[in-house]
C-alpha cells in the first residue's frame, strides 16, 4: 500500500517511502478512542557530543498520521529542515542521525515550515475539521515541550496552539505494562515489535513509534493527552 506524502515545495527534497499493510495485523480494539487520529512526530536536531549548539535547531521534520480505528497509516509529512543558526552540522550529529549537511542545505527553514507548509498539509488530510480530533504523540516530552519552543523563541515566532497539546507514548506504555520505559527500542523489544530503519532517522523512529502506538491500542489502551500547561 502506498501512503501519500505531502510534497511541500520544488527545492525541498521529501524522504519517500512505501508503507506496507502486516500480513499478520490484528484487529484494533472496539473500545472507542478519544481521537480520530494520532500524528506521530519525531524530530531530529543539530547536536555535538562535546559542545551542544546553541540554539540547538530542528533539521528533520517528520509526522505520520494514524487512523486509530482502522490503525493505518494515513499520510506523511516529512521534510528536512535548513538550520538559521548553524549551518554546518558537527560529525558527532551526522554519525547520530544519520543526515548530511547536503540533505538540509537548501532545505525549508522552520519558520516557512511553520506557518505555511505544515498548515497546508494539516488542511490536505482533513485535519483542519474539527469533526477529525487528532493530537501529537511523541516518545517523551523533549520534541513539543522543549525543542520546538525553545527554537521558536529563539525566531521570535509564535508557535501554533496544537503543537502545545501531546501523548507521551511512554506514558501510555506504562499505562499497559506497568513498566516505565527508557526509549524507544526498550518499548519495542518489551512488546516484542522487530524494529525497522535507523534508530536516530526521524521518519524511521516516528514509523517505529506508530507500530507501538498501535500495538497498545490493540491491547486495550485508550489514548489520553498526557500534557498540561
Amino acid at each position: 500500500m502506498k501512503v501519500p506524502i505531502f510534497m511541500i515545495t520544488q527545492c525541498c527534497k521529501i524522504h519517500t517511502r512505501n508503507i506496507f499493510r502486516s500480513q499478520t495485523r490484528k484487529m484494533a480494539s472496539p473500545k472507542q478512542q478519544l481521537f480520530k487520529y494520532l500524528l506521530i512526530l519525531d524530530f531530529e536536531a543539530t547536536c555535538d557530543d562535546t559542545s551542544p549548539p546553541v540554539p540547538q535547531e530542528i533539521i528533520e521534520f517528520p509526522v505520520i498520521k494514524v487512523n486509530t480505528t482502522t490503525l493505518e497509516t494515513e499520510g506523511i509529512f516529512h521534510t528536512y529542515v535548513e538550520p538559521d543558526f548553524h549551518p554546518k552540522l558537527t560529525p558527532f550529529c551526522t554519525q547520530l542521525t544519520g543526515i548530511q549537511r547536503s540533505q538540509v542545505d537548501g532545505q525549508p527553514h522552520l519558520t516557512e515550515i511553520l506557518e505555511k507548509l505544515f498548515p497546508a498539509w494539516l488542511e490536505s488530510q482533513g485535519l483542519q475539521d474539527p469533526e477529525n480530533n487528532w493530537i501529537f504523540v511523541t516518545c517523551g516530552d523533549w520534541d513539543l515541550k522543549k525543542m520546538l519552543p525553545s527554537q521558536c523563541s529563539y525566531l521570535q515566532k509564535k508557535q501554533a496552539g496544537y503543537f502545545e497539546k501531546w501523548i507521551n507514548i511512554k506514558k501510555a506504555f506504562c499505562d499497559v505494562t506497568s513498566k516505565y520505559p527508557k526509549g524507544m527500542m526498550g518499548m519495542l523489544a518489551e512488546l516484542q515489535i522487530a524494529h525497522t530503519g535507523r534508530h536516530h532517522s526521524g521518519i524511521d523512529d516516528c514509523t517505529n513509534i506508530a507500530k507501538i502506538a498501535t500495538e497498545l491500542i490493540r491491547r486495550g489502551h485508550i489514548f489520553k493527552q498526557t500534557s498540561y500547561p
